[in-house]
This record gives C-alpha cells, sequence and structure tokens, in this order.
C-alpha cells in the first residue's frame, strides 16, 4: 500500500511538472503574439511575461487558467528543487542549473499568483526600479553589469542548444513522424530566437550601468523595443517573435515527451 501511494504521489508530482512546460509554452505564445503586434505597428500589451498574463487575465475563464499557471509552475519549480537538492539532476554545474531553473519558475509562479489575485503590475517599471536600487548599493553599477553579462552568456547558451539541437537531450519518446519533425524545428528556432532576445535583454543591462540609467534596463519588453526601433528592426523583431511561439510549440511538446 505504501509502494502505491507513493507511486501515486510521484506520478501527481510529475503531471504536476508537465503541466508547467505546458503553461510555459502558453506564456510563450502569448509573448510572440504581442512581439508580432509590436513589430506591425499595434500595443496590445508589454510583449513579456506581465503582457502574456494580462493577455490571460482579460480572456473568459483567464482566471481559473491563471491558478492553474500558478500551481504549475511551482510544481515544476519544486521538481527542478528537489533534483537540485538530492543530485538528481547530476554535477555541481547540473545541479546549479536545475537551481536557477527553480528559481525562475518560483518567479513565474509569484507572477502568475499577482495576476490571478488582480494586483499583477508591469513588470518594465519593476525592472528599472530594482536596478535603480542595485545601483544604490556599493559597487552597484559593476553588479548591474555583471548580470547582464551572465543575461548575454544565458542567451548565447540558448542559441547553441537551439542551432546544435542539444535540446534534444530534454526529450525522451519523441516519434519519428510529423511529431519529430515538428519538435526539431521549434526547438532550432525557439531556442534560437529568445537566446536572441535575451541576449539584448543583457547588453540593455551592461548599457545601464555603464550609463549609471536604470531606465535602460526594461526587461524583455523593452528589448523587444530597442530591436523593433533598429534599422530593418520591424522584420528582425517578426522574425525573433515567430521563434518565440515556436518556442512555445516546443515547450507544449516537452510537456508530452520531456525527460525528467
Amino acid at each position: 500500500m505504501t509502494t502505491v501511494a507513493t507511486g501515486s504521489r510521484q506520478g501527481a508530482w510529475e503531471l504536476g511538472a508537465r503541466a508547467g512546460y505546458a503553461a510555459s509554452g502558453l506564456v510563450h505564445v502569448l509573448i510572440g503574439v504581442l512581439a508580432l503586434q509590436l513589430a506591425f505597428g499595434s500595443s496590445g500589451g508589454s510583449a513579456d511575461q506581465s503582457g502574456a498574463f494580462e493577455q490571460i487575465a482579460s480572456s473568459p475563464f483567464g482566471g481559473v487558467v491563471l491558478w492553474f499557471t500558478c500551481v504549475a509552475f511551482l510544481a515544476l519549480g519544486a521538481w527542478y528543487a528537489a533534483a537540485a537538492i538530492s543530485g538528481a539532476a547530476g554535477g555541481t554545474s547540473e545541479r546549479a542549473k536545475a537551481g536557477g531553473k527553480a528559481a525562475m519558475y518560483a518567479a513565474l509562479a509569484v507572477t502568475a499568483f499577482a495576476f490571478a489575485r488582480g494586483s499583477g503590475s508591469d513588470s518594465e517599471g519593476q525592472t528599472s526600479s530594482v536596478t535603480g536600487e542595485l545601483m544604490q548599493a556599493p559597487g552597484g553599477r559593476l553588479l548591474v553589469g555583471a548580470v547582464g553579462v551572465g543575461i548575454v552568456v544565458v542567451g548565447a547558451y540558448h542559441v547553441h542548444k537551439g542551432l546544435a539541437k542539444k535540446f534534444l537531450e530534454d526529450l525522451q519518446r519523441l516519434p519519428a513522424g510529423t511529431t519529430g519533425r515538428v519538435a526539431r524545428r521549434a526547438g532550432v528556432v525557439g531556442y534560437t530566437a529568445k537566446g536572441v532576445a535575451l541576449g539584448i535583454v543583457g547588453v540593455l543591462f551592461v548599457l545601464a550601468a555603464a550609463d549609471a540609467n536604470p531606465q535602460e534596463a526594461t526587461g524583455l519588453d523593452g528589448a523587444l523595443v530597442a530591436l523593433r526601433d533598429a534599422p530593418g528592426g520591424p522584420v528582425l523583431l517578426a522574425l525573433v517573435a515567430l521563434g518565440l511561439i515556436a518556442f512555445g510549440a516546443y515547450c507544449g511538446i516537452r510537456a508530452r515527451f520531456g525527460r525528467l
């Protein structure tokens, strides 16, 4: 009886973790749609997590979906936290990576919780505010610059993971048919696009540190606006937006075929 109960809890936890990937896919698809609107001159909302949650909140049954995403992100974050603490993730670097993902999904759960309660706010202003507070601390500008460099490195890793198809290591039992082809293409395009977006975010943090101007550290939405305003920006932004939608599709596939 104990073995059956333990297996049941393990299965429920794994189901919750997989739901977290599905929730991540939904959020990325919505961010991609908002970025497409931004590329074509519309301002449907912030092209970042807060904008995605606002879109969910304004939709029919949005409150139910937000509570679902909150619980799903918590489950996935807890899964990564357990892997980091127990050592199931692997060596030291893998445990550190799992810990970072646990923190990221926990933060997404908190954001979803805030919007579910009706108290969500624009993340761009929060990012600039936190950056400003960091700059006031001793060595704050160096810290903000280091954060920016770190984000650039993470972005470069995403690009490498996409182009080298390293994301396939995160999947199991992937069919050889249409689903497999879609997963591979979505992974390549999605990881590359997300890496480019993260790289721009990191560069903005570095510029904010160099200019001592926290308003330049605007997060993902500000990075996409900066891309739009560059030469040929609307076309580039549209491509990145489609890539983010592709990443969302990959997350949906990972929810079913991901290795946990």
